[in-house]
């Protein structure tokens, strides 16, 4: 019996132990797996630089540019390019549009990826709106820049060989009613004046 009921208290601290590992490691998947993504380009995650490279090489690659929003995110986001071509090595800049077409303000952020996701190591931003939080009030439109380079390094992976082309896309996701009152006092100004119909008093662009 006393066996019986040391198996027990035994088997309950590993059950706890293991709860208690699998909960740790769950708090840790996500920036774990970010950073990894970073790192490996894996899942199409792009690498970030200061500065362009000092070379060009010749090598050119034609980088396309897509868009797309949650559906609880009414604006009209578009590429103000479909594609460039650029020799890699060469700091590209492109920009895209966003108006809000709904009736209240709305706080927006951006996630991205590129394609083929083997290409995510190559591709460097310099500077990009991705993860900045933007607000649009109704029937308010921004300009969106993002500056990049391919990587020269790729012209020595002989698995990127047959990738011409890369496409950016960009998603925006509805930040929700809590992050924008929070925006808006930072801003110092009303949500509820922010957030109303402002039809006919805010100059559609």
């Amino acid at each position: 019996m006393a066996i019986s009921k040391q198996r027990k208290s035994v088997m309950l601290v590993v059950l706890g132990g293991v709860v208690c590992g699998m909960v740790g490691l769950s708090f840790a998947a996500v920036p774990l797996y970010d950073l990894f993504c970073s790192v490996t380009g894996f899942g199409g995650t792009t690498q970030t630089a200061d500065a362009a490279p000092k070379e060009i090489g010749e090598r050119v690659i034609a980088v396309r540019f897509n868009s797309d929003v949650s559906n609880d995110v009414p604006w009209r986001f578009k590429p103000s390019q479909l594609e460039v071509k650029l020799h890699v090595g060469e700091v590209g800049l492109a920009f895209y549009t966003a108006k809000n077409e709904s009736a209240k303000a709305i706080l927006g952020s951006a996630t991205f990826n590129v394609t083929p996701l083997k290409a995510g190591i190559y591709f460097t931003k310099v500077d990009c709106f991705c993860f900045e939080e933007q607000m649009l009030r109704p029937g308010e439109s921004a300009e969106l820049p993002v500056t990049f380079f391919v990587d020269p390094e790729i012209v020595n992976d002989s698995y990127l060989d047959d990738v011409t082309t890369i496409t950016l896309s960009y998603t925006f996701f509805n930040q929700g009613e809590e992050a924008l009152r929070s925006y808006l006092g930072e801003l110092g100004e009303d949500a509820k004046l922010a957030s109303r119909d402002v039809s006919g008093k805010t100059k559609n662009n």
